[in-house]
C-alpha cells in the first residue's frame, strides 16, 4: 500500500519555486534591481534593460502575475514599484520575501 506523502511543491513551497521562477530570469533581476530604487514606467524600465519595450512588457506581466510588482496608471503611463509587502530595506540593504526564501538585493 503506497502512502500519498506532500510534495516539495505543497503549500508554501509550491509559491516559493513559483516566485522563485519568476525572478530566475536576468531580465527580471534587472528590473527588479531598477524598481529598489523607485517607481517607472515601461519605456524607462526598457531603456535601461536596453530591450524592446514588448519584451518588458512580458516580464514585468510575469512578475505582476506573481506579485512582485504593483503598477498604477499615472495618465498616459503605467508606473510599476515593488510590491511593499514583499520589499523590505535593511540596514543590509534590500530584502526581498520570496516565500520561505529570501532575496538580497545588492548594488548600485
Amino acid at each position: 500500500m503506497r502512502r500519498k506523502t506532500r510534495g516539495p511543491r505543497s503549500g508554501k513551497a509550491s509559491e516559493t519555486v513559483s516566485l522563485l521562477k519568476a525572478v530566475a530570469d536576468p531580465d527580471r533581476l534587472k528590473i527588479v534591481e531598477s524598481l529598489r530604487h523607485g517607481p517607472k514606467n515601461v519605456t524607462q524600465l526598457a531603456q535601461i534593460l536596453r530591450s524592446e519595450i514588448v519584451n518588458v512588457s512580458h516580464h514585468l506581466s510575469v512578475l505582476r502575475r506573481n506579485k512582485i510588482v504593483q503598477f498604477q496608471k499615472r495618465g498616459r503611463f503605467v508606473q510599476y514599484t515593488l510590491n511593499p509587502a514583499l520589499h523590505r530595506v535593511s540596514e543590509k540593504g534590500d530584502v526581498l520575501a520570496l516565500g520561505s526564501c529570501r532575496l538580497e538585493i545588492h548594488g548600485a
